[in-house]
């Protein structure tokens, strides 16, 4: 078992190294500028798209299950999670807040990368034997590419559909578990039977049904979080123009020791800035494509151009409430790591912000189970067939209290490992099937561009 967990940490060293971020950071940033900044330029166009997605499209000729607003939702469910909560922590305390800077910048750039991603989705979509929608980057992979790359599909779906269990299932499990009981006092066994029946129940019902559940669940959820982090700004306030100004000055010069923090240099804040946004909100990871590819819709941009919204809301306003909150109450500088931190954060300023912040991860942790059982499902069903859907459920449920009540560092360590490994097959897809995107992208807009000029006149 040794051998094993030297063997596995040695490849996650290498696969979440420099090489990877460059190239996440490197594709994020060629598709930004091949788009021609149009993410974020367009950024209240994917409000709107939004808004006017939230309810299901009647209309027979619309292709899709779930509404646009439903596929966000689904998305995001996997997304935020314990990366809001205890990864931006982990980022502070190891990188200095410089690190919160960097986060900002691989979102930015994340959101070109997440609106190719849907778009492809899309675009090369199947319908399976039972009427459902699949797509993600194996079928993209597949059906966009030469039968020469099909072996890149086959390895993303069988390396995320190994993933899930851990980062998707059992991680976030252990972390409801250990929340609920340092917080509250209840059997690890308890949280973890509990959670396997609402998971049994939700799951059951397939895509629509988890789609339903995360939109209703993920809004009124962060709504409640990113509210008890506004109030812990506001009562803080008058410390926030120097928390923004160290964040900026530590992102390129370092962070020199102070009471429990012990220092980090610039490389430090960029790597784990980095590395921790990527891994809150799966830019270039290829699984949110997953959950968009059953949106209803016969337009790949304009699901694209939803689908950026992850990113701008999981890192730049959900993380950034968290790792503020954390800079201004001064408590990066405790010692403290992880959910730790950002529980004395908020109870730094709020009476039982700690509690707070157990709820909120708990919630975050069980959508993100849900959101992350659609992801492993359809990689599963691609290697498989769909006469596997119902035992890989069946599955999912009764792994939920192992991971509750279980040590699970090797897991997370080969999760993890996977995770990574996800994004190589996706990002060499997203580079080769660039020219589709802006292709699709430019039509798209010169088509809204002719329709407004009729409008005026």
């Amino acid at each position: 078992m040794e051998f094993m967990t030297n063997a596995v940490s040695y490849i996650n060293g290498i696969v979440w190294g420099i090489p990877m971020l460059i190239a996440i950071l490197g594709v994020g940033l060629f598709l930004t500028f091949g788009l021609k900044l149009m993410p974020i330029l367009k950024l209240g166009s994917g409000f709107k798209l939004l808004w006017a997605g939230r309810l299901p499209d009647k209309n027979k000729n619309v292709k899709g299950e779930i509404s646009p607003f439903n596929a966000l939702m689904t998305s995001l469910s996997a997304t935020i999670g314990t990366g809001n909560i205890a990864g931006v922590a982990t980022a502070i305390f190891l990188g200095g807040p410089g690190a919160l800077f960097w986060m900002w910048c691989t979102a930015l750039v994340g959101m070109a990368t997440k609106f190719a991603e849907a778009v492809l989705a899309i675009k090369y979509r199947e319908i399976d034997e039972n009427g459902n929608y699949s797509g993600g980057p194996m079928y993209y992979i597949k059906n966009g590419l030469s039968k020469k790359w099909a072996w890149l599909g086959t390895a993303f779906a069988l390396f995320g559909s190994i993933a899930g269990f851990g980062i998707g299932n059992t991680v976030q499990a252990n972390s409801v578990a250990n929340a609920l009981e340092s917080n509250f006092g209840l059997s690890p066994w308890i949280t973890g039977i509990i959670m396997m029946i609402l998971v049994g129940l939700v799951l059951m019902g397939g895509i629509k049904r988890i789609a339903d559940v995360a939109g209703k669940l993920v809004p009124l959820m962060a709504t409640f979080y990113i509210a008890a982090g506004i109030v812990v700004l506001i009562i803080n306030a008058a410390e926030l123009p120097a928390a923004l100004a160290l964040i900026y000055k530590s992102a390129f010069t370092g962070t020199a020791a102070e009471g429990g923090f012990a220092g980090a240099a610039v490389w430090a804040a960029i790597r784990f800035g980095v590395a921790r946004g990527v891994f809150s909100n799966e830019a270039g990871l290829g699984s949110a494509p997953i959950a968009h590819a059953a949106a209803q819709t016969n337009n790949p941009v304009a699901q694209g151009l939803v689908a950026m919204l992850g990113t701008f809301i999981d890192t730049l306003v959900v993380c950034t409430i968290t790792g503020l909150a954390i800079v201004v109450t001064g408590e990066w500088t405790s010692g403290a790591t992880g959910a730790a931190l950002t529980s004395a954060a908020f109870a730094s300023s709020l009476p039982y912000g700690n509690y707070i912040v157990a709820i909120s991860l708990s919630i975050f942790a069980f959508t993100t189970i849900l959101g992350w059982s659609v992801y492993s499902e359809k990689c599963v069903q691609y290697l498989l067939g769909v006469k596997a859907v119902i035992p890989f459920r069946v599955l999912w449920i009764i792994v939920v209290p192992v991971g509750a009540v279980g040590s699970l560092e090797f897991i997370w360590l080969l999760a993890d490992t996977l995770n990574a490994m996800m994004a190589i097959p996706n990002l060499i897809a997203l580079v080769l099937l660039s020219p589709v995107v802006f292709k699709l992208s430019k039509e798209y807009f010169q088509k809204e561009v002719s329709l407004n000029q009729t409008k005026s006149s």
